[in-house]
């Protein structure tokens, strides 16, 4: 199925112009992606690992994240994209938006607007529903194992990719996230 992205502008405002994924994007024009942190009441994350077949970090480790598709906004994709991909339903007052960033694409001439949410909230690791064209595993995660396994180079590592990594897990010492079930 065709997925379409809705282009955004320098001040992230909808163009009224859509892109088809797989494309090349034009110099300018930029999307949204968002990356879904779940932390429980212990600090750990929740984190799954890209299936082998995946494009792009196949095998590795990572929080999960999407492209927000045309007509979705920040907190919307959040939501779906943790559905699809592990099969958990957050609550929405769980969550705040932690970070925004802008990187240029890593494959064409666009530009990308991250979101990075933060959502408190007590998920069975069980009751994970994983979506194999994506994902093969998940597990709990304190700050230091995902320190480790980034430094065993087994979770995404790259700096563009996560750059508020070690504000996140200080912020986290601190945060206060309403914890809704």
């Amino acid at each position: 199925m065709v997925e379409f992205w809705d282009i955004l502008d320098e001040n992230r405002n909808k163009t009224g112009r859509l892109h088809e994924r797989g494309k090349p994007m034009q110099q300018g024009d930029c999307h949204l992606v968002v990356h879904i942190w779940v932390m429980n009441n212990k600090g750990e994350f929740l984190i799954s690992k890209r299936s082998p077949d995946v494009t792009g970090w196949a095998g590795m480790w990572q929080t999960t994240s999407g492209s927000a598709v045309a007509g979705d906004d920040s907190l919307t994709t959040a939501l779906k994209e943790t559905a699809e991909e592990i099969g958990v339903t957050l609550n929405p007052k769980n969550g705040q938006l932690f970070k925004q960033f802008e990187a240029p694409h890593t494959i064409n001439k666009g530009s990308v607007f991250y979101d990075a949410w933060l959502f408190k909230q007590e998920i069975d690791i069980s009751s994970i529903v994983l979506q194999p064209d994506e994902t093969c595993d998940s597990m709990w995660a304190d700050q230091e194992k995902i320190r480790q396994m980034i430094r065993d180079n087994v979770f995404i590592s790259e700096k563009r990719v996560y750059p508020y990594l070690d504000e996140l897990f200080a912020f986290c010492g601190n945060c206060d996230i309403p914890d809704d079930r």
